[in-house]
């Protein structure tokens, strides 16, 4: 049997105390697969503690950790941008692989990062950074290398899907959901991360980037939260034959000629977008419930394939944690010609050869198109449809639907209207002349809507 490789975990949370009880629990089995003994030698923590292992090396000094010449691979679980991006960065220059769960440093980072391991012969993996325990990172910079990936939409935070799912099924509001994700643990504190969208951003940008070989690009995602979505709007929808979820997509647009004439059209360039969205009821990711993660993928020649499973937690993200661990494992015991390792077989971090990224524009959430569920209150008057729908139609946007509700409040009447999908900015202009009109009581109610089709 050849040498041990040897771990040091940054972190012992959740995700890090997982890690050390998976390897406890299936040691044998990782053995069997990897051909090599895989030990925990260092662990970096702020405190010491006595339920590690005697044998173990305990330092509140991350960076000594990272740096240590008993360490082959280190696991950074620590979170964070600041600290953590130093202490990758320290364990690269060390010539130390490096395996991360945080999906924060690397959006934001990760084009820094990423040039900086391969500069120094190294790999950073990180499968735990996205979807916790599905193996969405493999899948797309390996399994479907040799397809053309179209569009991705996923459920990437299990948070929103809780809370959407509760909402839907057992008709509470969303405060009183969001106080329960917090009790039960599912949402911090501050759950601003997760119910403004900000968590599904971040691995969003990571998908995007593998997906269509783009640089990381955090920053130019559309982002928006569900605080705003209400019970009735969940009910409509559900009357209408759609679900409310809030899905991260990631889309490829060729130029179809279409536009406002302000210079807003399907020109190419690729959408980031993270959103509450209507899609169907019978629709793949319709019924992923709970705090359950999916990433629907279409590529060609393959369609569309769904990924689902355990999106957070210590079991699931300390599996994808190990599963990066074996193929650095794989990476150590490969040698050239003089016996040094190398990395001349392992994929690319972001799937494609680092020269070979692309400078594919994003597009600005104006040039977005989708179809859109809109909520208008209106007071009952004579002709008060026929407004709102002949201001559609100039813009040039198709209608797919209408509900109208018996009137309530005063004789106020919501009138719900499906449209085709349609550029962003031609709804923009359309609904700032609706909400003009002397009839209308309130700010139009807007929700994406996509087929996923």
């Amino acid at each position: 049997m050849s040498k041990s490789i040897k771990l040091a975990i940054l972190g012992l949370g959740t995700v890090g105390t997982g890690v050390i009880n998976l390897i406890n629990d299936n040691l044998d089995e990782l053995k069997r697969r990897s051909g090599r003994d895989i030990v925990i030698t260092e662990v970096g923590t702020r405190r010491q503690r006595d339920d590690i292992d005697a044998t173990i090396v305990q330092n509140s000094d991350l960076m000594a950790t990272a740096a240590s010449d008993n360490v082959d691979i280190v696991i950074e679980v620590i979170g964070g941008t600041t600290l953590a991006k130093d202490v990758i960065m320290h364990a690269i220059k060390h010539g130390k692989h490096v395996v991360t769960a945080n999906k924060a440093l690397l959006a934001e980072h990760g084009n820094e990062i990423f040039a900086f391991a391969e500069a120094h012969n190294v790999h950073v993996a990180y499968e735990a950074a996205v979807a916790g325990g599905i193996p969405i990172i493999k899948v797309m910079r390996e399994g479907l290398a040799a397809n053309k990936i179209e569009w991705l939409a996923g459920i990437i935070n299990g948070t929103g899907n809780f809370i959407m799912t509760e909402m839907r099924d057992k008709g509470r509001p969303f405060a009183d959901v969001l106080s329960e994700a917090q009790a039960l643990g599912y949402a911090e504190a501050d759950p601003t991360f997760d119910v403004e969208g900000i968590d599904a951003a971040h691995k969003l940008a990571l998908l995007a980037s593998i997906a269509f070989g783009i640089p990381l690009q955090f920053d130019k995602v559309y982002c928006e939260g569900i605080t705003g979505i209400t019970l009735q709007d969940v009910n409509y929808a559900e009357e209408l034959g759609y679900r409310i979820k809030h899905l991260g997509f990631a889309v490829r647009r060729e130029d179809n000629g279409s536009g406002d004439g302000q210079g807003n059209n399907g020109a190419a360039g690729i959408e980031l977008r993270v959103h509450p969205t209507l899609i169907p009821q019978n629709a793949l990711l319709a019924n992923v419930n709970g705090v359950k993660n999916a990433v629907l993928v279409n590529s060609h020649p393959l369609g569309q394939t769904l990924y689902c499973g355990d999106g957070a937690g210590a079991g699931a993200t300390a599996s994808a944690v190990m599963a990066d661990v074996m193929d650095l494992v794989r990476v150590l015991g490969s040698k050239d010609s003089n016996n040094e390792s190398t990395n001349g077989h392992h994929v690319p971090h972001l799937a494609f050869i680092p020269e070979q990224l692309s400078d594919t524009p994003i597009l600005r959430a104006e040039q977005m198109i989708t179809g859109y569920y809109l909520r208008v209150h209106a007071h009952d008057n004579p002709g008060v449809l026929a407004d709102i729908t002949r201001i559609l139609s100039d813009a040039g946007i198709n209608i797919d639907a209408i509900l109208q509700k018996p009137s309530h409040k005063l004789g106020q009447v919501p009138v719900i209207i499906l449209t085709l999908p349609v550029v962003e900015s031609q709804m923009n202009l359309a609904i700032e002349k609706i909400e003009k009109l002397d009839t209308i009581t309130d700010k139009v109610v807007r929700i994406r809507l996509d087929e996923l089709a």
